[in-house]
């Protein structure tokens, strides 16, 4: 979560082949592509419409074969991992998105769908949609504001499937975030911390982005209690997402709960997981906590580092370096408006 870089992952395009004897037996057949592009090993989502609108089956036959694809589509993991084509992507992902929601309205309580919709809506609003309301330049006033609550309204909805999924497990918890967020998080095991943290997360981005909405604000600490949940399961959760992600949140004031002393711990533990093979931490610190501090030097130095980073040497954050380093650049372009009581480092004059 940031005003900044939440990463995503995912794997790259379409890869041909068929099944023409499963595809014979009708439409709970074997796959007849598969998607890398938004779920390794998925079936395609042509496919999982088409079972939704089965005739001439049994009913028991139809769930069935809904289940069987939903199972597919929800053990993807990541929605991104090494596609070197975010415009691909960007194009793909809605569709994608739907297909999910539809099968949920036949199985609702499908715990891996729930997952997938919370965490492919949250990182699809954050790289496509925010982040492009971020880059827009000071005459794009009108277009940066219809983005930005374009891309609040992706985040309350993938913060509403990350919240079903956790009332199924744990009935009521909902209302308790609001009353007692550490109490309440208590009952999440390890095997929910993939919906804990990008609840959490889903939760934040919206709450940066609806700076104008001061209800979102009063949930700060069901966010907080949820993120800590979700780090407290196991800190190498995606090598380091959530350390990273915790960086705006200890950035804030004091007075908000904040706290640049462990800011400054979870990104030095963010880079040590990654192995400082990606690029968002940095852009994370320089934007979240350079900013605001305004020391134009760090921030300067952070994103030229981010820039460095062979998107190759992790091909599995690949499309997370490329998306990460297009804000470090779009950052330093507007270094003059973040900082504006500071010159620009100049060059050393050779001797």
């Amino acid at each position: 979560m940031r005003g900044g870089t939440l990463r995503f992952r995912s794997s790259p395009g379409w890869v041909d082949g068929r099944d023409q004897a499963a595809s014979r037996r009708g439409a709970s057949a074997g796959p007849q592509r598969v998607w890398h592009g938004l779920w390794r090993g998925a079936w395609p989502v042509r496919v999982a419409i088409g079972l939704l609108f089965l005739a001439g089956e049994g009913c028991s036959i139809k769930r069935m074969a809904i289940n069987s694809v939903a199972n597919s589509l929800a053990k993807s993991g990541d929605v991104f991992t090494s596609d070197d084509d975010p415009e691909l992507i960007r194009d793909a992902l809605p569709f994608g998105l739907k297909t999910i929601e539809t099968l949920l309205v036949e199985v609702p309580k499908h715990q891996g769908l729930l997952l997938a919709a919370c965490m492919g809506y949250a990182q699809y609003g954050f790289a496509f949609v925010q982040t492009d309301a971020d880059l827009a330049g000071t005459d794009e006033y009108e277009r940066s504001t219809q983005l930005r609550d374009r891309a609040l309204k992706l985040y309350l909805r993938a913060r509403g499937y990350g919240l079903r999924a956790l009332e199924l497990r744990h009935p009521g918890i909902t209302a308790r975030l609001e009353t007692d967020p550490d109490r309440a998080v208590t009952a999440i095991p390890a095997k929910e911390q993939a919906i804990a943290f990008w609840t959490a997360a889903s939760w934040g981005l919206a709450i940066s982005a609806g700076k104008d909405r001061p209800e979102l604000l009063a949930d700060l600490a069901a966010v907080r209690s949820l993120m800590n949940r979700a780090l407290a399961l196991g800190e190498s959760f995606d090598r380091g997402t959530i350390h990273e992600a915790l960086i705006p949140l200890d950035a804030l004031p004091a007075a908000m709960g904040g706290s640049l002393d462990r800011a400054r711990e979870h990104f030095r533990r963010a880079v040590e997981l990654s192995d400082s093979a990606r690029a968002s931490p940095f852009v994370t610190w320089a934007e979240n906590v350079s900013v605001p501090t305004q020391n134009r030097a760090e921030f300067e130095r952070l994103l030229h580092h981010a820039l460095d980073i062979d998107p190759d040497r992790d091909p599995s954050a690949r499309l997370a370096t490329l998306l990460a380093q297009r804000r470090a650049r779009a950052l330093l372009g507007r270094a003059d408006e973040l900082f504006v009581d500071s010159e620009p480092p100049q060059p050393k004059e050779s001797r």
